[in-house]
């Protein structure tokens, strides 16, 4: 070393390195900022349908009456997820070879779009069954825009975190996808709170659908000046074809996409249908219901954010190891307990309940970062995580209402939450301890 470089730095230049940390910081405030707004208006869309999808089943199945008309709307709802692996397939390819930030800008676009077209379509009263056919086709929209939007946005927090804090930095993704349920839960709670049947069929259903443009503008803005990530790219080359490339971890797709399983299907169960569940199956008001659901949802978001922090100290697998023995030791009991309750209990319960899927959901975005090189990063996340989510995620109330239809059993959404905590126990298990993000 030179005399020069050994030289203390002069002193003109710790201004310069100060204002370098304070601007690295001003980034990732500005990262966090738009990976939660984007997160959070995308899930109050989806938040929106199944949120009013009792009131959504008598405008476009009216022909049919109760459970099967609800059946019917959860099976459209199930249907939108299935070209979510699609969605994971063109994201991943876009955002492992143009950036993570290209990707979630134009899936906003086409999230909000989507669905304050379903705001605009009319019902099966006017146009018959092409209403329910435009519906669908409105759905499909969506699912493939989210497809892109948890996937990114979780990729991209966790290229960029600190050492030591990729945990906290990825839970801002599932706290922002609990705080748009939430919001889409309090919007339900009024219409259904102060409107009468007439008026919640006519024009008050749509009231939620049409918020998502002006929202959807809103995280466009916040998104214009977030950088990419410096492990995209600092990259020599970007893969030329991603998805042939990450089919070359076989191991890494089977664990991410098992590890995925409890979140899809907990996530769906547990802050999105059962106020469904509690005011179809078990006779509880709509709004109480609704009310319930919004409590749990707040709850989750501190939750979820808490449980990155502590993953950043305990691990990801024994967080996750921890999440799927308390869902598979609690849920059964949990719901047993609701059959009866009243308003205060039922909210102690789905708080609990929230509290447990957190332990999951707030690890799962940096867990399945961590499984997959930088250069198929997005592609291997996006394509598990939403093949896990059109499989078992987007199914789940369906699935749910259907047992308990075949089975008579009011129970039979709980024991199909124990299945889904023993998948991803195994999953986890049996992940690599080897963490792609260091290499």
């Amino acid at each position: 070393m030179s005399p020069l470089t050994a030289q203390p730095p002069a002193n003109d230049a710790v201004p310069a390195q100060v204002e370098d940390t304070e601007e690295t910081k001003r980034q990732h405030r500005s990262a966090i900022k738009a990976a939660f707004i984007g997160t959070f208006i995308e899930w109050f869309d989806y938040a929106a349908y199944i949120y009013m999808s009792a009131i959504i089943s008598r405008v476009f199945f009216p022909e049919m009456e109760g459970r099967r008309a609800l059946i019917m709307t959860f099976a459209l709802f199930a249907l939108s997820f299935l070209v979510r692996p699609l969605g994971g397939i063109v994201w991943g390819h876009f955002g492992d070879k143009y950036g993570r930030i290209h990707t979630l800008t134009v899936s906003i676009v086409m999230m909000s779009v989507a669905t304050a077209c379903i705001g605009f379509l009319p019902g099966y009263a006017t146009i018959g069954f092409a209403a329910s056919i435009l519906l669908l086709l409105c759905r499909m929209v969506q699912g493939f825009s989210a497809a892109g939007e948890y996937a990114g946005a979780a990729t991209h927090l966790a290229e960029i975190a600190p050492a030591g804090k990729r945990g906290i930095y990825s839970a801002v993704v599932p706290s922002a996808t609990a705080s748009g349920l939430l919001l889409g839960s309090l919007i339900a709670a009024l219409l259904t709170g102060v409107l009468d049947d007439t008026a919640l069929d006519s024009w008050g259903w749509r009231v939620p659908f049409l918020i998502a443009l002006p929202l959807g503008l809103y995280g466009l803005w916040i998104r214009r000046n977030t950088e990419e990530s410096s492990h995209f790219e600092d990259q020599d080359e970007p893969e030329e074809s991603p998805l042939r490339e990450v089919l070359k971890y076989p191991k890494a797709l089977a664990i991410a996409f098992a590890g995925a399983v409890l979140n899809a299907i907990g996530f769906y169960v547990i802050l999105t249908y059962l106020p469904t569940y509690l005011s179809e199956e078990l006779g509880m008001a709509a709004t109480p219901a609704f009310i319930a659901s919004s409590v749990a949802s707040a709850f989750y978001v501190g939750f979820a954010l808490l449980t990155g922090m502590l993953s950043d100290r305990l691990g990801r697998r024994t967080t996750m190891l921890c999440a799927a023995a308390f869902m598979g030791a609690t849920i059964i009991p949990a719901f047993m307990l609701l059959d009866g309750a009243g308003l205060f209990l039922v909210i102690i319960i789905q708080v609990c309940l929230g509290g447990v899927l957190a332990l999951n959901d707030g690890v799962l975005p940096s867990f399945l970062s961590e499984q997959f090189p930088t250069h198929v990063r997005l592609s291997g996340f996006a394509l598990t995580f939403n093949t896990a989510n059109a499989v078992f995620g987007g199914t789940a109330p369906m699935i749910a209402t259907w047992l308990i239809d075949v089975t008579g059993l009011q129970l039979a959404p709980a024991f199909y939450l124990v299945a889904a905590a023993l998948v991803t126990g195994i999953a986890v298990l049996f992940a690599s301890k080897k963490n792609k993000l260091h290499e």
